[in-house]
């Protein structure tokens, strides 16, 4: 099954709210998953990139500071407070 088709069903299907909370808590746990999973390569002075939802640019820094979601990243035009599922680690 693709993205389209999942989408498709969840939108159109005939759904309980217990089958649906159901599927909003397995969301939540991947998705809580891929953030331990990208803290966990992201070490400071590591040089990451991500996408401003501000600006829409694409901006690249240095990690200062590593939270628990969040990490603090230096982009020499000022520190940005991102969350780790939407870094990436660039040479």
């Amino acid at each position: 099954m693709d993205v389209k088709q999942i989408n498709s069903a969840i939108m159109f299907g005939v759904w309980t709210n217990d089958e649906l909370s159901s599927m909003i808590d397995a969301i939540k746990f991947a998705r809580a998953g891929l953030t331990k999973q990208n803290i966990r390569a992201i070490t400071l002075q590591s040089n990451v990139e991500f996408t401003s939802s501000k600006t829409g640019r694409t901006m690249r820094g240095h990690v200062q500071k590593i939270a628990q979601k969040y990490v603090t990243v230096n982009t020499g035009q000022g520190l940005w407070r991102v969350p780790a599922n939407m870094l990436t680690v660039v040479d």
